[in-house]
């Protein structure tokens, strides 16, 4: 689920640049960021609980 965040936020970003939408990068570098965090915490559940 977290590659689908990011994704989601580089589609957000690209889409931002292309129309000059500031609003719309800010939600997509958010976005990215929540992917970049949910890949972060299952690393280290899996390291926890070995898998």
């Amino acid at each position: 689920m977290a590659n689908m965040d990011e994704a989601k936020g580089r589609a957000k970003e690209a889409a931002g640049d292309i129309t000059d939408d500031d609003d719309l990068k800010r939600e997509g570098k958010a976005d990215k960021a929540t992917g970049k965090v949910k890949d972060a915490v299952d690393s280290v559940k899996n390291k926890l609980t070995g898998k």
